[in-house]
């Protein structure tokens, strides 16, 4: 099986060229043999390009437990460098399809070569109902008891199912943790939720960092910062344009007048290999 290592700020994939669907059997298994950082290639995730009826391209994607994802922003940069690199596709702005929906893409590039990716993740969804979580009307700005504090945070679906919890101070690595799985496994959320730490700088920078189901602490999430960039302007703390900082760099997010949430961000290939 060859595949390229991608990543898009320390997020990191193994994709597969699939699209003639060679690979179809125990997908779970083989995304948490992959995934694994000591006897795998090591990665968050592992997806497929596959065939699509309708879009340009398709993305399966699976996180690195095994479990399937239905959209991941930086994924889905890395997983659009790759197929344009490769001359799956041929063009800068095309779509691709997700469990989530299609995606629209815009690649900035250079010589042949995808550098960025601005990303159309449409609408989120801010009922509870459809996130999913437990209760009526919206979640902004709620209180829920976790790691022995309570917690203030807001909650949408965009892609994924989205807590953004608002701190002072960002957690250290085991609090993030610990405090994320609480929250992730908490009886509100029925499908579980990625939370995302979110610490506002001013009115145009926020920092985040995200706990997602299925994969644990990670060093960046893009439909998670452009969750937290929606909830942070809908409670006041910031306007519609943010930037987000993450560990090793910057993600742009624009939640337009219409509704619609552009993130704008890299991806950049790690390396390539054969898996046995």
């Amino acid at each position: 099986m060859r595949f390229v290592k991608a990543h898009g700020l320390g997020n990191d994939f193994i994709i597969v060229d699939d699209r003639q669907d060679e690979y179809t059997k125990d997908l779970p298994d083989l995304a948490r043999k992959l995934c694994h950082r000591r006897t795998g290639v090591g990665a968050d995730g592992l997806m497929f390009v596959r065939q699509s009826g309708d879009c340009d391209a398709y993305m399966q994607l699976f996180n690195s437990d095994g479990s399937a994802a239905p959209m991941c922003g930086n994924g889905i940069r890395c997983f659009a460098k790759y197929v344009y690199d490769l001359g799956i596709v041929k063009k800068e702005s095309f779509t691709v399809d997700t469990i989530a929906g299609v995606q629209r893409i815009e690649l900035r590039t250079q010589d042949g070569r995808a550098l960025a990716a601005r990303v159309n993740l449409g609408r989120p969804e801010r009922k509870k109902p459809l996130i999913p979580m437990l209760g009526e009307g919206e979640c902004v700005l709620e209180k829920l008891n976790a790691g022995g504090k309570v917690a203030t945070f807001s909650a949408i679906l965009l892609g994924n199912p989205h807590a953004v919890v608002f701190v002072e101070e960002l957690p250290a690595h085991e609090e993030l943790c610990r405090v994320g799985r609480e929250i992730e496994r908490a009886p509100i959320f029925p499908k579980g939720a990625n939370v995302n730490f979110t610490r506002v700088i001013d009115k145009e920078n926020i920092e985040v960092r995200t706990f997602e189901r299925g994969c644990g602490a990670t060093w960046a999430c893009g439909t998670g910062s452009s969750s937290a960039a929606v909830c942070s302007a809908i409670a006041g703390f910031t306007g519609r344009s943010v930037t987000v900082h993450l560990m090793l760099g910057t993600l742009d997010i624009l939640w337009d007048a219409d509704g619609s949430v552009y993130m704008t961000g890299p991806a950049e290939f790690a390396f390539e290999g054969e898996a046995c």
